[in-house]
């Protein structure tokens, strides 16, 4: 287990929960009636409710940003940072950062805010929903450090969702190959898109190439599954699971949050 990511979660397997904002100034969704208190409520609301069901971490990110972009508009990046800080004395817990699909805001963000990690694709080469993708992870971690955010830990997604990799190495040398060249604090493990499940053996494949790295199931992890991809994972990211009826687009649920949590607790001491 890498050192930053243990500083950051401790010794056993995190379950990290979004908090999804809702659509930022200038994207096409965006509540401009509701406006920025619109989304301070939101965030507001959603991590009281994850951090009372006992979440190890926390993750803010813009998934409701869609079409997404891999340059992000300055105004997105600079409205999470208004929104965090407003509930930043809130915060309890770990918390990280994502920008979806920009590297380079996700990794400002972390740093203006105070985050101790980031989520992102940093490695590879897909043809995806938003046109060629070819993120530069040389650049993103060049930049953390220059803005003086050398502990701030990196999580890598090596699956893209809303994408198809046209590199055609098996998905367990693409991680094991990531690891090698581009140091990252933890591997996370993706299905198709959000709220979709990672294959358990596509988790399984990554975790015997790497079984000294932290890899984590990033999308679908349900009720039903927490268990099983314990036995595997070292840890989760989830969403969908905990919103109001299992759907992305709504609330946390503080009921379903509380009953993951215990699902996950009682995995954990198994």
């Amino acid at each position: 287990m890498t050192q930053k990511f243990r500083n950051v979660f401790g010794a056993g397997k995190p379950v990290i929960a979004m908090v999804h904002f809702g659509a930022l100034p200038g994207s096409p969704l965006y509540d401009a009636k509701g406006g920025l208190e619109a989304l301070i409520d939101g965030v507001t609301k959603d991590l009281g409710a994850l951090q009372k069901a006992g979440v190890d971490a926390v993750m803010f990110g813009n998934e409701n940003d869609r079409p997404y972009e891999f340059q992000v508009d300055t105004a997105s990046t600079a409205t999470m940072a208004y929104v965090i800080g407003k509930v930043r004395d809130k915060i309890t817990v770990p918390f990280g950062v994502n920008v979806l699909w920009d590297p380079m805001a996700s990794v400002a963000l972390a740093a203006a805010t105070g985050a101790a990690f980031v989520r992102e694709i940093f490695t590879g080469t897909y043809a995806s929903d938003m046109g060629p993708w070819t993120p530069d992870a040389g650049k993103a971690m060049r930049y953390r450090d220059r803005l003086h955010r050398s502990d701030l830990a990196l999580l890598y997604n090596v699956s893209a969702e809303f994408a198809y990799s046209l590199d055609q190495r098996s998905l367990p040398d693409r991680a094991r190959s990531a690891v090698f060249s581009s140091i990252p604090d933890a591997i996370l493990v993706s299905g198709q898109i959000t709220g979709e499940a990672a294959s358990m053996s596509d988790l399984e494949a990554v975790k015997k190439v790497l079984p000294t790295t932290p890899v984590l199931a990033n999308t679908g992890v349900k009720h039903a599954t927490i268990a099983d991809v314990l036995k595997i994972a070292d840890g989760v990211i989830v969403g969908s699971s905990l919103k109001v009826d299992g759907n992305t687009w709504n609330a946390v649920d503080p009921d379903r949050a509380a009953e993951f949590m215990r699902l996950a607790r009682a995995a954990r001491g198994a």
